[in-house]
């Protein structure tokens, strides 16, 4: 059912930092910062040849991931996003099985534009996954 890993997500405490750390000590291409209220995090994406890395900071008194910052202050790997070709059918077939769709379980659009859900960290070995449904 899931394709290809699209990206891993860190949680960073200074954004422009962990920007400039990519891409000037490393070499990679970096993306804008990407401000998504709805999900309360800014985002950079660290383009590489076969994923992506996706930088987070908090966006607001109500970010997701400001819980995880408090607890993690120099920041960590927060989720996995997987791509799957028919989010509604992938969606359907987790609950089925007994996972856990965060928030209210409904579809959302993520950064890049594209439908996505989150799944419970403690049904998928401690870690929180992403699936994001591709455009063919």
């Amino acid at each position: 059912m899931i394709g290809k890993l699209n990206h891993v997500a860190i949680v960073v405490p200074d954004l422009e930092a962990a920007t400039a750390r990519y891409r000037d000590l490393l070499g990679a291409e970096v993306s804008a910062v990407q401000e998504l209220p709805e999900h309360g995090v800014s985002v950079v994406f660290v383009e590489l040849g076969n994923t992506k890395i996706e930088l987070l900071h908090p966006l607001g008194r109500n970010s997701a991931v400001a819980g995880f910052l408090a607890r993690n202050p120099d920041g960590g790997m927060h989720h996995l996003c997987f791509e799957v070709k028919d989010l509604k059918e992938a969606t359907e077939k987790m609950i089925r099985a007994g996972a856990r769709v965060l928030g209210d379980g409904k579809i959302r659009t993520g950064a890049h534009g594209l439908p996505v859900v989150f799944l419970h960290p403690k049904d998928f070995d401690g870690t929180l996954i992403e699936l994001e449904e591709i455009r063919q």
